[in-house]
């Protein structure tokens, strides 16, 4: 009688990765383009302040370099082209209306990077904030479409820029809605979140989600303005 034949055995499976096992990103260079604005400069800050080596990028050297002296804490400024040459992980923090413009003339110094996208697409008129949809169906996807060369994610939209510009509040309680088309690049930017004190990255998706990411932030402007908050998101059951 002949015994089966071992090879024939289904191999093992791995066990499951842990979805909460993420890299070290300590040794990373940030670059935040945008980083003399509201929202670039209080991610630049926090980043900073968690021991992240940051850069920030302006249009103009002189003003991302008068804005990183102010920062401290070892951060530096650069035009963006050099701002997005000397980094790993580039983060778009400019005003939705120069978000097209600045990616394109980016193209070449962000070939290869890994660019994380937090660009809110708004209007506003008397009766607030509201989302506009871009061509593409967000900041994120458009972002993706302008930057072939480069890793693009989406995160980072729903941060109160007071709060992250407060050198009195030690932690910032909020979860970060991650996406991206790669879980290695999804993983980089929930590790880099989860530096920040308070904070967790949470994979949500593919860059097509993108949109009611982007949008939400309308929402929580109206919240804020109702209940005179800085209101951010948490997820629960995860």
């Amino acid at each position: 009688m002949t015994h089966a034949d071992d090879s024939n055995t289904a191999p093992a499976k791995a066990p499951a990765k842990d979805p909460w096992e993420l890299p070290d990103v300590s040794g990373l260079v940030v670059g935040v383009l945008g980083g003399t604005g509201d929202q670039g400069r209080g991610l630049a800050y926090r980043l900073a302040r968690a021991g992240q080596r940051v850069v920030i990028g302006s249009r103009n050297a002189e003003r991302a370099q008068t804005a990183a002296a102010e920062l401290g804490l070892g951060v530096e400024g650069a035009d963006n082209a050099e701002c997005a040459r000397r980094s790993d992980v580039v983060i778009v923090a400019v005003p939705w209306d120069g978000h097209a413009k600045t990616l394109e003339s980016l193209r070449e110094e962000l070939a290869g990077k890994l660019v994380v996208d937090c660009v809110n697409p708004l209007g506003f008129d008397k009766q607030g904030a509201y989302a506009l949809t871009p061509e593409e169906g967000s900041a994120a996807q458009q972002a993706a479409a302008l930057l072939p060369g480069s890793r693009v994610t989406a995160a980072f939209h729903h941060l109160s820029a007071v709060l992250l510009q407060n050198p009195d509040i030690e932690e910032i309680d909020t979860d970060v809605m991650v996406l991206g088309e790669v879980r290695a690049d999804t993983d980089l930017v929930q590790a880099l979140a989860a530096r920040i004190p308070g904070m967790r990255g949470v994979f949500a998706g593919r860059l097509r989600n993108a949109h009611q990411v982007e949008s939400l932030v309308a929402n929580l402007i109206s919240v804020n303005r109702r209940y005179k908050a800085h209101a951010g998101l948490r997820l629960t059951d995860v």
